[in-house]
């Protein structure tokens, strides 16, 4: 296994599909915000190439690695040789978390989550097919309420706007999310990376969701809906238009986030409604350092 921390091009990086946590603004945002990050080449002895991006803290005297969701692979390696590149990640970089797509070796520290992916690749009238019926029903019920869209390239006050309302969501539901400060990090290194859904009823918003895009895939990031909004379905109607918007601009995949159906089913079933496929990842677990 060869492991190479130089030579790395931006350009090369953003040419393989990257989930968020792997994708070169992400790391840049991070780096922002004061995280170190490293990219690292991996080629297995198969031809097997792979990208991991590990981003590390210190706490005091600790300093703590994350992998989250790599590495990403062209090409498939052979049997053991994903296994053997987290062993060599878990050397290089002690001690090391890493969450990656697949099961590996590892000391489990947190089960396995589910994504739900949103394949965009099909014409409208599949993906709108896919749709589950309550689903599609809540959508054409949308469609008709009369609500003023806006799907673009967000601007900074609605993004400030969406994050002031979702920081008073999670202080009401006691949840946490990324802070605002890492979604002004990611606009700061490039503003045209988000997509901005808006649904407004006589000039009033009542409901919006944020994208991050990270090309070929984008990712739902925050969302908001008052009482009208959630009335009139906004959120169904704002998802199935970002999602048509996407795929008009060449994007592939959409990741709708973790899906929890126990904690939070009714939002497990808005994704999986959406046609999204639950793909699971690997645990979470501590990398041997030896």
């Amino acid at each position: 296994m060869k492991m190479v921390r130089d030579g790395l091009v931006r350009e090369g990086w953003r040419a393989a599909a990257m989930p968020l946590q792997q994708s070169w603004a992400y790391g840049e945002a991070l780096s922002r915000l004061g995280a170190t990050v490293v990219r690292v080449g991996l080629m297995t002895p198969s031809g097997a190439r792979g990208l991991a991006q590990v981003t590390a803290r210190r706490a005091g005297p600790l300093r703590l690695s994350l992998l989250s969701r790599g590495p990403v692979w062209d090409g498939a390696p052979a049997t053991g040789e994903e296994d053997t590149a987290l062993g060599a990640l878990g050397r290089a970089f002690r001690p090391l978390l890493a969450t990656p797509e697949r099961s590996g070796p590892g000391l489990p520290l947190v089960t396995p989550r589910h994504r739900a992916h949103l394949d965009l690749a099909a014409d409208p009238a599949v993906l709108r097919a896919r749709l589950d019926g309550k689903w599609r029903n809540r959508l054409a019920r949308a469609e008709g309420e009369g609500l003023c869209l806006r799907v673009g390239r967000p601007d900074p006050a609605s993004v400030a706007w969406l994050l002031h309302r979702d920081a008073a969501l999670q202080r009401a539901r006691g949840y946490r999310a990324l802070p605002a400060r890492f979604t002004h990090a990611w606009l700061a290194f490039d503003p045209a990376a988000a997509l901005l859904a808006e649904a407004r009823i006589g000039g009033r918003r009542v409901a919006a969701m944020l994208f991050l895009l990270h090309a070929p895939w984008a990712s739902y990031h925050v969302g908001w809906s008052g009482a009208a909004g959630r009335h009139t379905n906004a959120h169904t109607l704002l998802l199935w238009q970002a999602m048509l918007s996407l795929r008009e601009e060449g994007y592939a995949v959409l990741d709708l986030g973790d899906v929890d159906t126990e904690t939070a089913p009714g939002l497990a079933r808005f994704k999986i409604g959406a046609g999204a496929r639950v793909a699971a990842l690997g645990a979470t677990v501590l990398l041997p350092s030896w």
